[in-house]
């Protein structure tokens, strides 16, 4: 089949699965789903086949590997020759610099030029999306400060949003990932890969929430505005409180993936045991389907799927780890495609971090983001579907 008809097909897949559960269909604005689509998939070309856009990312790629530099001389400082060593090397060279890019972001936060860019590529969005302008925002506040330290942001207007408007702002977070985090997966992956889904995964989140969560934003809701980020700390104090939430996020990521990959590898060891068959081989049947309609080619769709599980059911480390120990055996086309697919926050245990971040700022706003938790992933999985498949494209 050719790249062209796989592509609508995918797109054919992602608008079915995502009208199945849309509660108000007769809302959907065609007209700004088609325009955002059409940007994408520019967006898709330019990223992953200019020159311009191969050279912006190998400039992106060159600033992140200097920045992970500096991250190591602290990490070098504390840790001595197990870093130079190569001990523990996971979590000395890909998750310790999460916590010197997050004290870069606190900086930029408090000295004001990350509320102007967050304001000034969310009122562009918000021309092309049909959506509100703080649903925009919140795509761009997102992805550079990540699920937990966004809602902050927000936090003086969360009880007056709206269900719809709590979903959007929830999915959004789920489906983007955090600048603190880039670095990370880009010791992992082809740095092209995440500057592309990172583009991607924006565009996707407004097309696929328009068909799975289509409402219209009143006047007088568009007047709530965001909150300015630990407001009246000084200098060191957020400095000191960007150092530690960034350790926090190190911490926990080598948590999950201590819990998680002992849990995969006992399901694997008692299920080929009793089946035969390893779980994630049995998940790997049942996105089989999903990998080879995305462009996975037929003969890599399983050993795909298998990782597309994983992150689902995991999360996206334990399935780019998967990734590194068979990039070898697979095709540039499914290694891409599979990348693109991986950079997103959208697995279970996300369901906890959102709704618990929104809990400690607002326990009834909450608790409504607890319920319709499957939701949330269900339709976060449809963003990276969509942006692996438009990617697929292009590879």
């Amino acid at each position: 089949m050719s790249r062209v008809l796989h592509f609508v097909l995918a797109l054919a897949v992602v608008a079915l699965l995502a009208l199945l559960v849309s509660p108000n269909r007769k809302q959907i604005r065609i007209r700004f789903v088609i325009q955002l689509l059409v940007i994408e998939m520019i967006l898709a070309w330019f990223f992953l086949n200019s020159s311009i856009g191969l050279g912006f990312v190998q400039g992106f790629s060159e600033m992140f590997e200097k920045l992970l530099a500096f991250a190591n001389e602290g990490t070098n400082f504390v840790f001595g020759k197990m870093n130079d060593e190569g001990l523990a090397f996971f979590f000395l060279k890909v998750l310790c610099p999460i916590v010197f890019i997050s004290a870069l972001i606190g900086i930029l936060q408090h000295i004001r030029i990350l509320p102007i860019v967050i304001r000034f590529i969310g009122t562009l969005l918000s021309k092309v999306n049909g959506m509100g302008k703080l649903e925009s925002f919140n795509a761009v506040s997102s992805l550079i400060l990540g699920q937990s330290e966004n809602f902050i942001a927000y936090k003086d207007i969360l009880g007056k949003m709206s269900r719809n408007r709590m979903y959007t702002m929830s999915a959004t977070a789920m489906s983007t990932v955090s600048m603190s985090i880039v670095g990370a997966y880009m010791t992992m992956l082809d740095p092209k890969y995440v500057v592309a889904a990172l583009v991607l995964n924006m565009f996707s989140t407004f097309i696929v929430l328009s068909l799975i969560n289509p409402y219209r934003v009143d006047e007088s809701e568009e007047n709530l505005q965001m909150s300015n980020l630990h407001e009246g700390q000084s200098f060191f104090e957020m400095l000191g409180e960007y150092i530690l939430a960034g350790f926090k996020v190190a911490i926990i990521v080598a948590a999950m993936l201590i819990g998680f990959i002992a849990l995969i590898s006992a399901l694997n060891a008692l299920f080929a045991a009793v089946l035969g068959i390893s779980f994630q081989g049995i998940l790997g049947y049942i996105f089989y389907p999903i990998a080879w309609v995305m462009g996975v080619p037929a003969h890599e769709a399983l050993q795909v799927g298998s990782i597309m599980a994983t992150k689902l059911v995991s999360n996206e480390f334990v399935a780019m780890m998967d990734l590194q120990k068979l990039a070898s055996t697979m095709s540039p086309r499914a290694e891409g495609i599979l990348s693109v697919f991986l950079v997103s926050f959208a697995n279970f245990s996300s369901i906890g971090i959102i709704a618990g971040a929104i809990k400690g700022l607002n326990e009834e706003q909450g608790n409504v983001v607890s319920r319709f938790g499957l939701k949330l992933v269900y339709g976060s999985t449809l963003v990276s579907i969509l942006s692996a498949s438009i990617a697929a494209l292009f590879l």
